[in-house]
């Protein structure tokens, strides 16, 4: 498979009361397909977070950005483009990150996450230097992180409740 390049093609999903902003690296192949986030089944991105936020995994489109706001959470990715092989993140290059500008100025953001270490790596390198602001790493729900489990994950996935 060879590096083709690739346009993020989801809305950000966030409010006026959105508290808190999760941060991803960039969609994958079948969340782009089916333009929203964390779409690939596998991914333990909705069952973490109906598990700490203590509700139903929201299912359709329309129930997982409803959760999202109910629970003051924005979502987004650092990545707007990029050179990326079928959904591997180690592949990225040639980013072009997102302006998360407008979510910070809609909303009172009081902690920005990431989903893994390369989402946090690229916000450092393309996104603190704008904004200032320090991201909180949190491990990958990625399936490609198999040294979680999904206790492991929503044990440390809760501090976005406090």
């Amino acid at each position: 498979m060879e590096k083709t390049a690739a346009v993020h093609n989801i809305e950000p999903v966030y409010d006026k009361n959105s508290r808190i902003l999760i941060l991803g690296s960039f969609p994958s192949v079948r969340s782009r397909e089916e333009r929203f986030f964390y779409a690939f089944p596998q991914n333990r991105f909705w069952r973490v977070l109906s598990r700490i936020y203590g509700e139903d995994v929201p299912l359709t489109v329309p129930q997982k950005k409803a959760f999202l706001l109910k629970n003051r959470t924005a979502v987004w990715d650092v990545v707007k483009s990029c050179d990326i092989i079928g959904s591997d993140d180690t592949s990225i290059s040639d980013v072009v990150p997102n302006d998360i500008g407008m979510i910070l100025s809609a909303a009172d953001i009081r902690t920005i996450y990431t989903n893994g270490t390369k989402a946090y790596n690229m916000y450092n390198k393309y996104i603190k230097p704008i904004t200032g602001r320090e991201a909180v790493k949190l491990p990958s729900t990625s399936p490609a992180n198999a040294a979680y489990s999904l206790d492991r994950l929503c044990e440390s996935w809760k501090i976005i409740t406090e």
